[in-house]
């Protein structure tokens, strides 16, 4: 079979600890072997990160720019025991952070389904998307450690250096902590945009919630925004494909979304979209089964598996234990990217790996082969094995070039 041809990259963001070890397994038994794979290679491993003082991770984002299709590998974020662990210089940002405030944009995640793998929500029959907001509130915060007593005031000055505001946030007595957030108009208007068109585009009623009630200025804003650009832009689009669009509280959108069917995108602020993404990934099987794409409203895709590096996975597989990792979720990040960049350069061979790699691992799973996470999950009668990583990454390349014969 002669390979596929790429002649424009991808731009190929590696990372940490056991899915840095699966990252290059699936790349050298599930693609190289069929595709001339084409990409600009960052290395984003902890190690190299500290070593180029994370200037690697802006050199990635920028180059998802220039080429408009990135795939990444899990990374780690560090904290103060990574710090010592790795003998960091310094406690890094999130690279999913940096990423994504490069690129602005919304994160879609969707959990992969298995019938084999029941919900914990039983009454969950379709998958429920999670768009996340991908710039500011907490992960752009500054935070302080207040060492004693005194008051702490929110101040805006204009650029001309005008004094506009100034509130009191709180009077400390003694010792506390301090921290401050914000966001962009133009950042929100985008993250609005790109939920109601990807909404459009995948046929799915669309949801938004915030807590505006107790956060009248901050996330009313996000409300209003949104209510804003569906009434001016979208709502004629919606009505004529049969969509909805509902707003409602946090709280009120989650006991609803726990009772239905699912089938709806979920739309989220920054925060609320991390935590509701892995609570929507556990309850639908396993947090390695959502995949995740970042969609930005200058045309540039950004596609990761939304779990981490398999902390404990790593550790056994060096000390030379065999170990069963969940690769779906890191495959269904190469096949978007690898068909998102069939679909801009017309290339349908392409496109045909791509949908054949999802379906591969898909249907590997289907026949009752589960990693360990998934084993524990499924009726005993319908396991046939929980294959070591080898030896299940050998049944998806046989799958595999079985759908592309086929």
């Amino acid at each position: 079979m002669e390979k596929i041809k790429m002649p424009n990259p991808i731009v190929e963001i590696d990372g940490d600890e056991m899915t840095r070890v699966l990252w290059s397994m699936i790349k050298e038994q599930l693609i190289c072997p069929f595709v001339e794979l084409n990409t600009e290679y960052y290395d984003l491993c902890l190690p190299n990160r500290d070593a180029t003082e994370d200037q690697v991770t802006v050199q990635a984002a920028q180059a998802i720019k220039r080429h408009h299709i990135g795939v990444k590998c899990a990374t780690i974020t560090p904290n103060l025991q990574r710090q010592e662990e790795y003998g960091l210089k310094k406690l890094w940002s999130s690279p999913n952070a940096t990423i994504r405030a490069a690129l602005d944009g919304t994160v879609f995640r969707t959990p992969i389904l298995l019938s084999k793998v029941k919900p914990v929500v039983t009454c969950w029959k379709k998958p429920i998307t999670i768009a996340r907001h991908a710039y500011g509130d907490i992960y752009r915060a500054v935070e302080y450690r207040v060492p004693g007593a005194g008051k702490a005031e929110l101040v805006f000055t204009d650029e001309s250096g005008q004094e506009l505001s100034r509130q009191t946030v709180f009077a400390f007595q003694g010792p506390g902590i301090l921290q401050g957030m914000h966001n962009r108009d133009d950042s929100i208007r985008s993250f609005a945009r790109s939920c109601f068109t990807y909404a459009l585009e995948v046929g799915q009623d669309l949801w938004f919630s915030t807590k505006d009630t107790i956060s009248k200025d901050y996330d009313q804003h996000f409300k209003l925004i949104f209510q804003e650009i569906f009434e001016q832009e979208f709502q004629a689009k919606f009505q004529a494909a049969g969509l909805r669009y509902h707003y409602a509280l946090i709280d009120d959108v989650a006991a609803k979304v726990i009772r239905s069917e699912g089938g709806m995108i979920w739309a989220c602020k920054n925060y609320d979209g991390d935590v509701m993404s892995d609570l929507i990934a556990a309850a639908s099987g396993s947090l390695p089964m959502m995949t995740s794409v970042l969609v930005s409203p200058e045309g540039n895709f950004e596609y990761e598996a939304a779990h981490g590096t398999v902390t404990d996975h790593y550790r056994r597989y060096q000390k030379g234990e065999a170990v069963s990792t969940n690769p779906l979720a890191t495959m269904a990040a190469w096949a978007g990217a690898l068909k998102k960049r069939g679909e801009m350069d017309d290339i349908p061979a392409l496109c045909h790996f791509a949908d054949c790699l999802n379906q591969a691992g898909l249907e590997v799973f289907e026949e009752g082969y589960l990693s360990e996470d998934l084993a524990a999950l499924c009726p005993a009668e319908e396991l046939k094995e929980m294959p070591e990583n080898g030896k299940l990454l050998g049944l998806i390349r046989a799958r595999l070039e079985a759908l592309l014969a086929g």
